[in-house]
């Protein structure tokens, strides 16, 4: 990873955001050996498209109260799947159909998986 801290610090914060918004089955990969300008992916599902233009909204409200600038948002109108990129993190916000399709786990399955922190108020909203 180019920036572990950096990275791990906004897996951190997305995560809590996706989970407050009713994310799904998260899923953090460190890509970092095969995309040198990436250090992780964070996959959520959401149930609707309703619910993935949600978590794709606070991910990024709360990357930015927190300082971080969105480099680029992909698939927000459609609200299928919603890529949002901060450079050390990608975040893909999915429709349960989309990310059994496009099966992005599998495609990265080489890619170790990184342990995702939630806070408490997340990890019991989730519960």
């Amino acid at each position: 990873m180019q920036s572990p801290e950096n990275a791990e610090a906004m897996l951190k914060i997305a995560a809590d955001a996706a989970v407050s918004k009713g994310g799904e089955d998260l899923v953090a990969l460190n890509v970092s050996e095969p995309l040198p300008l990436v250090d992780i992916f964070l996959l959520v599902t959401g149930n609707s498209e309703r619910n993935v233009a949600a978590i794709a909204d606070e991910v990024e409200d709360r990357l930015a109260e927190a300082g971080h600038k969105r480099v680029r948002r992909e698939g927000r109108t459609e609200a299928r799947w919603v890529l949002l990129d901060f450079g050390d993190l990608i975040v893909h916000v999915f429709h349960g159909e989309e990310r059994v399709y496009y099966g992005l786990e599998r495609l990265w399955k080489d890619c170790p998986v990184v342990p995702i922190e939630l806070t408490e108020a997340a990890a019991e909203s989730s519960s």
